[in-house]
């Protein structure tokens, strides 16, 4: 009986592995159909989100039975209920791919504004965090969780950036403003994306510690 209960537990690793992999790709096609101007490949970001919206359901699902039929304790219990919690936050990096492919596309038939240096950056450090917190989740590594905690200023960094440079852009020309404020809402779901990713890296430190996080900004490079 353990022995099957490990197994499904493992699958559900998998299964939020998988889930985090294509929420991983799905941003970087949306940042590349924003950089290429291709309203196709931006249109493909809105299908693949479908696929992300059906591994939550199942997730959800798998999570919602073991903890009805299992009964966990300990480690376990906080590694199912933090599975139905990073489920959420993958299934809405996925949404804000979508949002930027919608603004990719609304882009794709306006004359380029600027060549694009900060928003690459920030979808590189972003989803470099998402990847970084998949595999602590995987090593059930704190150490490494604590580290993203951290990485997350440098995303907000850029933004703000980015953010001023938009904003001197459309205070000289206004015909600029629409193109820029896309820009803008781009830059911002990106920085939600680095967030949710932070958010995956305080439930890491959760399963391994029972120790909350989130809040508690004093708390979160200290050892346990």
């Amino acid at each position: 009986m353990e022995r099957h209960f490990d197994e499904e537990l493992n699958e559900l690793k998998e299964r939020l592995l998988l889930m985090g992999g294509r929420a991983e790709s799905v941003v970087h096609k949306a940042i590349d159909a924003l950089e290429r101007r291709d309203s196709a490949l931006a249109e493909e970001v809105i299908k693949d989100d479908h696929a992300i919206d059906e591994l939550e359901l199942e997730i959800d699902e798998r999570c919602i039975r073991l903890l009805a039929l299992r009964q966990p304790v300990g480690q376990d219990l906080r590694f199912i209920t933090s599975a139905l919690m990073i489920v959420n936050d993958l299934e809405r990096v996925g949404d804000h791919a979508v949002n930027i492919a919608q603004s990719a596309m609304k882009l794709s038939r306006e004359p380029e504004l600027k060549p694009l240096v900060d928003i690459p950056k920030m979808a590189t450090s972003a989803t470099r965090m998402l990847t970084e917190a998949l595999d602590a989740f995987v090593r059930n590594d704190a150490a490494a969780a604590r580290h993203i905690l951290v990485e997350d200023d440098e995303v907000d960094h850029l933004k703000s950036r980015l953010f001023r440079d938009l904003l001197s852009y459309m205070v000289e020309k206004p015909d600029t403003i629409t193109r820029g404020i896309e820009l803008i809402l781009v830059s911002r779901n990106l920085e939600r994306v680095a967030d949710l990713a932070t958010n995956i890296a305080e439930e890491v430190v959760f399963i391994a510690e029972a120790r909350v996080v989130k809040h508690h900004m004093e708390e979160r490079h200290a050892p346990p």
